[in-house]
């Protein structure tokens, strides 16, 4: 029986074949540096192009100047009751009771629902003076309607009612931060010449106001105060139901289940779920959620729409918390029994601990997921125009991403402009989520260390 034997390659051969390796490793690291560069610059200029939308001049003017409604005083000093009775002065009864209905109701009654209903079933839930509780909409004073705005909108949303509906600021035409960089002198004239009346300014569209007033249909006044609160909710429910479940479902999966036929089909149709498209969620959210059990969730509510998102995101969580806890040494779990724990005692202070770093980052993927969808809320019933914040798992809702769709689809440019706006809001909540997920997940390393 011959034996083969291999020799080393002559020393020029060996010198060859490793520099020919050592060139190949630097061309793919070159490979890799050059992809790290185009993903940064791809991010730079994504970011580049929102910030540019976000910050630059500004043609602004009123329909009526404010100082002419008060005698000179700025409306924001003005008392309550003054406010009150700018607002009687200046809008139509029959306006007012427009107003009862988009912001007060805040939803598309008809015109029989709302002119023919006893105020105390019309506005069940709602502030109004008890005077007026078993009368109907067209017999009150326009005291009254005024009365019952004051008391559901409050100071601030009286202030934003005289805003939109009186005096009504205007952008009347805006440039970007590159424009107003480089092209000043030609927008100067371009107000002068076209906008006589108007005041030019500069400054971002991102401001404190824009983050604390509700949607407005006009630019000047819109904020997002109702799509973030909306967002939160929605965050908060997905969170608390689709990760305690995501994370008991990987346990049993990992630790529990053996491995029979119908275990692995259950694997394979999760992994398979998690390609499924969106849009498909948000049928099954309408379908159960909205529809079958609208008594519990309240129908198009930010609790059917958080449920729906939570069976989105909970494939993702069950297969990253799955390959987490498959991650944590069997020598970790042999050490645990050798000294007498229980298998429950073993998972949960042991295995556990040494997965969740890995399980946090997992749900704040499907969380960066999730913030960003709007196919399922569309269908689920998310509104595009809302100016009551959500005050509960029922309440009516929107969110950032149907804000920003509903937005980039109208004429008015200005309105791209505040939907670059609320992009840089949804970019810093999702790094904020990033940021909470990276702490968690060290303080977890640290005490797994210790």
């Amino acid at each position: 029986m011959s034996v083969r034997t291999r020799t080393l390659p002559a020393d020029m051969d060996f010198k060859a074949d490793l520099a020919r390796r050592q060139r190949r490793g630097r061309l793919w690291q070159a490979f890799f540096f050059m992809s790290i560069g185009v993903g940064i610059l791809a991010l730079v200029a994504l970011l580049g192009s929102v910030i540019d939308e976000v910050i630059g001049y500004r043609a602004v003017a009123y329909q009526v100047d404010p100082l002419t409604l008060t005698g000179g005083r700025p409306l924001e000093d003005l008392s309550d009751d003054e406010l009150l009775a700018v607002l009687n002065d200046n809008m139509t009864l029959a306006r007012q009771r427009v107003m009862i209905r988009d912001r007060v109701l805040n939803t598309q009654v008809t015109g029989v629902t709302l002119t023919q209903t006893p105020m105390r079933q019309l506005l069940a839930g709602k502030a109004f003076p008890e005077a007026t509780a078993d009368r109907l909409l067209p017999e009150l004073t326009q005291d009254e309607i005024s009365q019952i705005l004051a008391l559901n909108l409050g100071r601030d949303g009286i202030l934003d009612l005289i805003n939109d509906e009186i005096v009504g600021v205007e952008v009347l035409q805006s440039w970007t931060l590159s424009e107003s960089l480089f092209q000043r002198g030609a927008i100067e004239a371009t107000v002068a010449e076209k906008y006589p009346g108007a005041r030019l300014e500069f400054g971002s569209w991102l401001t404190l106001d824009f983050l604390t007033r509700p949607m407005s249909s006009t630019p000047a006044q819109a904020g997002i105060r109702t799509a973030l609160l909306g967002t939160l909710w929605l965050m908060v429910i997905t969170i608390a139901v689709a990760f305690p479940i995501g994370v008991g479902a990987a346990i049993y999966l990992e630790e529990y289940a053996g491995d029979t036929r119908l275990n692995r089909i259950v694997e394979t149709n999760i992994r398979n779920l998690a390609g499924v498209p969106s849009i498909i969620y948000g049928l099954l959210g309408l379908a159960v959620f909205v529809r079958a059990l609208s008594d519990i969730t309240g129908g198009r509510s930010v609790l059917a729409a958080g449920l729906t998102m939570a069976l989105l995101v909970l494939p993702v969580i069950i297969i990253n918390a799955q390959e987490a806890i498959r991650a944590v040494p069997s020598s970790l779990r042999e050490a645990s029994y050798g000294l007498g724990a229980t298998q429950w005692q073993t998972i949960w202070n042991t295995v556990l601990p040494a997965a969740m770093p890995g399980i946090l980052t997992g749900t704040i993927l499907a969380s960066s997921r999730a913030i960003g969808e709007t196919a399922p809320l569309i269908v689920v019933g998310a509104s595009t125009l809302i100016f009551l914040d959500p005050t509960g798992p029922t309440s009516m809702f929107t969110a950032l991403p149907i804000q920003i769709y509903d937005w980039t689809k109208r004429p008015d440019p200005q309105f791209r402009d505040i939907a670059a706006a609320t992009i840089v809001v949804l970019l810093a909540i999702l790094l904020s989520l990033n940021a909470f997920a990276i702490i968690l997940r060290q303080r977890f390393k640290k005490k797994l260390q210790g």
